[in-house]
């Protein structure tokens, strides 16, 4: 690299405001000029971003990087920890020759830190605060893609779900849904139906077949009350530091696709529920969206819309999502098309497809005095290939940089820390206890019969409660069960008008087809 383009790499990252400081400029692969810090406007952190980067090139680190500072400058941040070492946030630094040597050939100061970290796991698996989502407020959209339905069973969910919501029936849990796809898929539900459309038994089935599958793999657990307010993450420390909400995952990795859904519902409840802000000096959350491109897999036209628009106008409420994968590939290009700020870190090309996901990474940059496709392939662990927008939005010339060293614990914090953190927390006694209240499922069987007791929580049999059963003289016959009683009785359309006048009109959901019952 000449000197003229070492100046035009110092001129371009030269803001005048607030930055984070990422790392410094590489010369000629190998020396760093200390004189060319490259750094990213904190104004410009809600025009989203991209890190990139095959496995084992330090994306992670990145990621602890940009959220301790985020943190310093009183930004909340969200991070998913799938490999449990993001945790170590909460814990000071521990200085080494190898770190020290790296920072003073950077020019940039290193002192061990401690950050506030709020832990959070999804349904209680795990040391943290639960993180629950209710079904109605989890939506259609959602749950197809985590079920992996055809666009068909989409769309006769979707019904289910407005159904659901015109009567006044509370989906909270999977029961629930179960109970309401039952009693559509009866003779006297498709009565309630016809002015919507039916739902064919067929189609009624393999719905039923997939949330009880989904349920025994142990999703029940992530759905239910108290649900989690996504305003939670947006907390600052008495002095004005940002929370760093840290997400466990390790026990959710078998179920890829409920854990990239779960992120998308924080990520539009936070857009359903935020004023506009337009263009803040600084993010009101940064929100780092882990292994995305398990979001984008086999995603339908209607999430992938949901998706992008999301993404589009959650800018103007003051997030910043950075998305987190191997290759830009990987995501949507109507959503890469969005991300201003680039971390490419290595890739690797030993296949044909490495090959390919090279050149497509290279052709999204700027114009350059690098061979990026070259220089992609010589990256060293904590180094990245980085262009951000400048403050007045325009890109930044690409720097190949070395990245600064975190100054918290680059490993998982002590479990001891973890259980007595969030021990705590007010989060803990605010979140902890699942409650399980009357909804559709006690709407449909319980309440039709006063003279049969609801049972306790988690006695449920998956298909429903059966009604208690006389002794039989010779003659009689074992009563029906109670779904069956629910589905066969003229009774149950009274009791769902009456449901309806309490709680009807009061879902709206949003572009991604979340939603909150409307506070009184």
């Amino acid at each position: 690299m000449s000197a003229e383009q070492v100046e035009v790499v110092k001129t371009g990252y030269a803001f005048d405001g607030p930055a984070l400081d990422l790392g410094a400029l590489v010369v000629d692969g190998s020396a760093v000029d200390a004189s060319a810090p490259i750094r990213v406007p904190l104004a410009m952190l809600n025009r989203h971003g991209l890190v990139a980067g095959a496995t084992g090139t330090g994306k992670t680190k990145t990621l602890q990087v940009m959220a301790e500072q985020l943190s310093a400058a009183g930004v909340p941040v969200f991070l998913a920890d799938i490999k449990g070492d993001v945790s170590g946030m909460a814990v000071a630094g521990e200085a080494n020759d190898k770190i020290t040597a790296r920072m003073k050939e950077m020019g940039q100061d290193w002192t061990p830190t401690a950050y506030p970290v709020e832990f959070f796991t999804l349904g209680g698996r795990g040391t943290g605060t639960p993180i629950r989502a209710t079904v109605t407020s989890f939506g259609p959209i959602l749950l197809s893609k985590v079920l992996g339905l055809t666009d068909v069973q989409s769309s006769s969910l979707n019904l289910v779900f407005h159904y659901a919501d015109k009567k006044g029936l509370p989906l909270l849990d999977l029961k629930d849904l179960r109970s309401v796809i039952q009693f559509l898929g009866s003779d006297e539900g498709a009565e309630e139906l016809k002015s919507l459309g039916g739902l064919a038994k067929q189609t009624a089935g393999v719905l039923l077949r997939e949330l009880i599958a989904f349920s025994d793999a142990g999703a029940e657990d992530f759905f239910g009350e108290p649900e989690f307010t996504s305003a939670d993450l947006l907390r600052t420390t008495p002095d004005g530091k940002g929370v760093v909400s840290v997400l466990e995952l390790p026990g959710v990795v078998q179920q890829p696709a409920l854990f990239s859904s779960f992120l998308m519902w924080l990520l539009a409840d936070l857009f359903q529920d935020l004023p506009e802000v337009g263009d803040p000096d600084k993010p009101k959350l940064c929100f780092f969206f882990d292994e995305a491109h398990l979001l984008f897999k086999d995603a339908s036209k209607a999430f992938l819309e949901s998706i992008t628009q999301t993404v589009r106008l959650i800018r103007s409420k003051g997030v910043g999502v950075f998305f987190v994968t191997q290759t830009p590939k990987d995501v949507h290009p109507d959503v890469l098309a969005q991300l201003g700020n680039r971390v490419q870190h290595a890739l690797r090309a030993y296949t044909p497809d490495d090959a390919k996901a090279l050149k497509a990474t290279a052709s999204t940059f700027p114009k350059s005095a690098y061979d990026l496709e070259e220089v992609l392939t010589q990256l060293g662990t904590g180094e990245a290939i980085i262009t951000v927008l400048g403050e007045k939005g325009a890109p930044t010339p690409v720097a190949w940089t070395r990245l600064r060293a975190p100054q918290s614990l680059m490993a998982e914090a002590p479990a001891e820390l973890l259980a007595e953190s969030t021990k705590n927390s007010p989060l803990y006694a605010k979140y902890a206890q699942p409650v399980d209240r009357e909804s559709a499922y006690e709407m449909l069987l319980s309440r039709l019969n006063p003279q049969v007791n609801t049972p306790e929580q988690g006695s449920y049999p998956q298909d429903g409660p059966q009604a208690a059963t006389p002794k039989p003289t010779k003659a009689a016959k074992p009563e029906p069960g109670m779904v069956e009683q629910v589905l066969k009785s003229r009774t149950t359309q009274n009791l769902i008008k009456g449901a309806a006048a309490a709680a009807g009109a009061a879902i709206v959901r949003s572009i991604f087809g979340t939603a909150r019952r409307a506070k009184k």
